[in-house]
């Protein structure tokens, strides 16, 4: 399974897909099976994710932006910190900026798994009044 890394987040590409054009089709029949595989994913997320999270609103967006942006300043901080000391980085520093940074990358995925939810027509959105 292969991992495209873009900024901090992470997209996994593992779908086969076949090479062989000599039969038009057998690749008719597997992009058709291909296609029910699909949109049975799709089903499952609408309904599983509908159930947990309702609708989304312009306000969950903005909580995760805000949230994520706070993470962010708070580890870019605490970085500044160390190297205003001298950047000497002790142990303990290393595990709370490893720490501050994966609370940032988790929200801000949070934030992006959101809007994907979103963009796939998995919820409803509803805008600002």
């Amino acid at each position: 399974m292969s991992v495209t890394r873009t900024g901090s987040f992470r997209r996994q590409h593992d779908h086969f897909e076949p090479q062989d054009d000599s039969d038009p089709n057998a690749a008719r029949r597997i992009r058709g099976q291909l296609e029910q595989i699909d949109y049975t994913a799709f089903a499952s997320n609408k309904e599983v994710i509908g159930q947990i999270l309702g609708a989304s609103e312009a306000v969950h967006f903005q909580k995760l932006a805000v949230a994520a942006a706070h993470a962010r300043a708070v580890w870019v901080s605490e970085a500044l910190k160390i190297a205003e000391a001298g950047g000497r980085v002790t142990p303990e520093d290393l595990a709370r900026l490893a720490h501050l940074r994966a609370t940032f990358e988790e929200l801000a995925e949070a934030y992006e798994a959101l809007r994907r939810i979103v963009e796939r027509g998995y919820v409803p959105y509803r805008g600002l009044p």
